[in-house]
């Protein structure tokens, strides 16, 4: 296997952590985010071409985390430090950091004092840049050996550097679009500092992959988990690349699919694509399940826990052959939203279904082709494994299904409501040609009801809401901008035709704050 140079981000609990790890698979080099509180023993253990320290909520108060910075100059590994990272640089190396009396969040104009091999191909001495901030403490005194390479009108540091000991330090924020010449900014630090090669792309992604897949399955058996979205079909067509006719792709009916999901999704992998698939029904046992749970987690976990059992059971009683590899679709932002962030409060946003969904000791050896990319890393993948666009250009649809767009108690009612809904918004999306612009829409069914005039009569049924966003990665998302026209015509025909639905709305939530699915 080819050994990739490594960059490790320290997340110290930064929202933009995340926006730092794609700038940098954007510039072709592989990276891994580690909570801080793990970093010094992760390096331990793996080759580390340089680390880049996240932003934070929190304030540089305290010396508990000095250790990594000494640390990791003690290793003579190149630093970028970022926003609340830099200032950790300088504390940890007795200079000064203190509140500011003018917070600076937003646009704000840098000037270039001098030289530097971080922006020497972008800024010029001189020269004033905008860029993106978001700080309340800023850094009055350098320690020994640092220089001030640009300031703003607010803050006298805004880059330092220590130029020997390959240590940089930015006030703004290069990983944000709002940054101009950001990400150029980072491909410097990757390739002119720390001597990163670039080689990471999916084509050397594709056959390093299919390789690993052979040598840890072996003359072995696997069951892939299908949905019919973009991660499991990858997944999928990746592992028959490896082992072939020992795989065998099994699509669950778990009661939570949208609208005639398995029989198209069915009809796609057997014309398509030439793989193995089996449909089981298991409504019943996911709706049994399910009965009563209201809490967002727990929902979560308990269908992890039922596709699992209906794996291992499947795998048991299997009369051909005896599968002992379950093979997932799980992406890096399910790992990244599924695990605790590294700021001093550890919060996990949501635990994923086939991440921290799945029980203890799992029978199974899980394989995960694609756990170390992103969404749109997945699409490119696909490209190189010759995936019709038909597979490649579906919306995402979580594996939990409707049971994380149904907030409170799941019946099979509600289901029904929601697909019927679910339906004409994509019908309607379809019909005005606007289905490859937009890279997920759902309908979610609300916990309330209200009242309505239908006819000469009075209802009281349930509210939906519409949700349709724009994202590159699913990591951060856009709302799609639709007409009132199209939103007007869409609720409409939802209230004509799907009984016990009587009023719809429209998600204007962005992420950050808010997470795409609503559980």
């Amino acid at each position: 296997m080819k050994h990739h140079q490594t960059i490790f981000i320290a997340d110290f609990g930064s929202q933009f952590t995340k926006l730092i790890s794609r700038a940098v698979r954007r510039c072709n080099v592989y990276c891994q985010i580690v909570p801080h509180q793990k970093l010094l023993e992760t390096i331990a253990t793996q080759e580390c071409r340089a680390v880049i320290l996240s932003g934070s909520p929190d304030s540089v108060n305290d010396d508990s985390q000095n250790h990594i910075i000494t640390t990791l100059i003690e290793k003579k590994i190149p630093i970028l430090g970022i926003c609340y990272g830099f200032q950790l640089i300088v504390k940890a190396l007795k200079g000064k950091v203190a509140l500011t009396q003018k917070r600076e969040f937003g646009e704000a104009h840098i000037e270039i004092l001098h030289p530097s091999i971080l922006y020497d191909n972008i800024w010029q001495v001189g020269g004033a840049y905008p860029t993106w901030m978001s700080h309340s403490d800023h850094v009055i005194d350098l320690p020994e050996g640092f220089i001030c390479l640009a300031r703003t009108q607010s803050i006298d540091n805004c880059i330092v550097s220590h130029p020997d000991k390959h240590i940089y330090g930015l006030q703004f924020h290069p990983e944000v679009t709002h940054t101009p010449q950001g990400i150029t900014l980072i491909d410097n630090f990757l390739k002119k500092i720390a001597n990163c090669k670039g080689d990471w792309n999916m084509k050397s992604y594709k056959s390093e992959g299919i390789e690993k897949i052979s040598q840890q399955i072996g003359d072995g058996y696997a069951i892939c988990a299908i949905s019919g979205g973009v991660d499991s079909t990858v997944a999928a067509v990746m592992t028959h690349e490896a082992i072939g006719d020992r795989l065998h792709c099994l699509l669950i009916d778990t009661g939570l699919m949208r609208h005639n999901e398995c029989s198209q999704v069915l009809s796609l992998y057997r014309q398509k694509l030439n793989i193995s698939i089996e449909c089981i029904d298991a409504k019943e046992h996911f709706f049994n399940a399910l009965k009563d749970v209201t809490d967002p987690e727990q929902k979560r976990k308990i269908i992890g826990r039922c596709f699992i059992e209906i794996f291992e059971n499947y795998a048991l009683n299997c009369s051909t052959h005896k599968a002992s590899y379950l093979v997932q679709g799980t992406l890096y932002p399910d790992v990244i939203e599924s695990m605790a962030l590294g700021g001093k409060k550890n919060v996990t946003i949501k635990s994923h279904h086939n991440v921290g969904g799945l029980p203890e000791r799992l029978k199974m050896s899980l394989v995960e082709p694609l756990r170390e990319l992103f969404k749109d890393e997945v699409r490119n993948l696909g490209q190189e494994l010759d995936i019709p666009q038909e597979f490649l250009k579906r919306h995402p649809f979580p594996g939990p299904g409707l049971g994380i767009r149904i907030p409170g108690a799941i019946t099979q009612e509600k289901c029904n409501i929601l697909r019927a809904a679910d339906a004409i918004f994509i019908d309607e999306i379809k019909k005005n040609a606007l289905y490859d612009e937009i890279w997920q829409a759902f309908v979610v069914l609300l916990p309330v009801k209200s009242v309505g005039v239908m006819g000469d009569g009075r209802s009281y049924e349930y509210a939906c809401t519409l949700r349709a966003v724009n994202s590159h990665d699913g990591m951060t998302a856009e709302v799609y901008p639709f007409s009132a026209t199209f939103l007007k015509h869409t609720a409409t025909r939802i209230i004509n035709e799907v009984k016990g639905i009587n009023r719809v709305l429209y998600d204007y939530t962005t992420k950050p704050p808010g997470t795409i699915e609503w559980e």
